[in-house]
């Protein structure tokens, strides 16, 4: 999601784009509603925090492929594709990395600190603006700044730090 709003700022399609980020947050702010209201009641207490460790694991796998990436050279194909609102929206609805995501945060994490009833909504809209603004803010870093953006060299180092917090969610998902 961030890399396709990363490519769009650097080919200069601005704020046309932006409706993408909207489309991505308006998703995760429904999943995070559905699954915070019907997942404590879906999910049984003894399976949450071995959904929690799976979670966990997932995105330290996906953190490693990050890193992993960014130490290969990579190049572009050159190809420009418009984003929209739909595309936003319809991607983060059928991206599994979300479900993922949401699944233990809404049955481990929001329990933890006693979110519950109509905090679970204003939770859920908080989350989802968050969701909208990782790819609004690559989009904004694309089209200011191109030239860093399109350099090999700061992508990967800004892979690699996106790793190790990606290496950090992991590790507070399995033992916090």
């Amino acid at each position: 999601m961030n890399t396709l709003a990363l490519l769009a700022g650097v080919n200069g399609q601005g704020w046309r784009a932006f409706l993408y980020c909207v489309g991505v947050g308006i998703a995760m702010l429904i999943w995070f509603l559905v699954i915070g209201y019907l997942g404590g009641e879906i999910i049984p207490a003894g399976y949450q925090s071995i959904i929690s460790i799976v979670g966990g694991l997932y995105i330290a796998y996906l953190a490693g492929k990050i890193m992993h990436s960014s130490f290969q050279q990579q190049s572009s194909n050159g190809k420009t594709t418009e984003l929209s609102f739909k595309m936003g929206l319809i991607l983060q609805l059928c991206n599994p990395k979300s479900m993922v995501t949401i699944v233990p945060i809404v049955t481990i994490q929001l329990p933890r600190i006693s979110v519950e009833g109509g905090q679970i909504a204003l939770w859920s809209l908080v989350i989802g603006i968050m969701a909208c603004g990782a790819p609004s803010t690559y989009l904004l870093c694309g089209s200011r700044l191109k030239k860093i953006a399109t350099n090999p060299n700061v992508m990967a180092w800004l892979n690699r730090v996106m790793a190790m917090l990606l290496f950090l969610v992991a590790y507070r998902f399995v033992f916090v």
